[in-house]
């Protein structure tokens, strides 16, 4: 069974910064990509950024320059550096793994979201 656990979630003043981290565990051989969503209640999730395994990135357009994703492919682990956070970045926000290939197969997961709140 693979499970996504986040962490690294919380409030901060805007200008602030909080690094969000996603641990995949589980029989794992690989994973294809990896990223980070969020979602605002009543609002559609969406895509803040992703990583290949080779890591190649793609990022929402309102978070480029100001965050900034990596990971450890040792670790199966996400990083989401956020930087020069904004109130408008408050959500729940989501890791979730796509390919990841197992003994049973490959599937995709979603990680149970770590709220980040932005406000003085």
């Amino acid at each position: 069974q693979v499970q996504l656990v986040e962490s690294g979630g919380g409030l901060v003043q805007p200008g602030g910064s909080l690094r969000l981290s996603c641990a995949a565990s589980g029989s794992i051989f690989s994973i294809n990509a990896m990223g980070w969503y969020r979602q605002a209640p009543g609002k559609k999730r969406e895509l803040v950024a992703a990583i290949t395994s080779g890591s190649s990135t793609n990022y929402a357009d309102s978070v480029k320059g100001r965050f900034t994703i990596s990971r450890d492919n040792a670790k199966n682990t996400v990083y989401l550096q956020m930087n020069s956070l904004k109130p408008e970045d408050t959500d729940v926000y989501y890791c979730n793994a796509v390919g990841v290939r197992t003994p049973q197969g490959s599937m995709g997961y979603w990680g149970q979201g770590t709220q980040v709140t932005v406000s003085s």
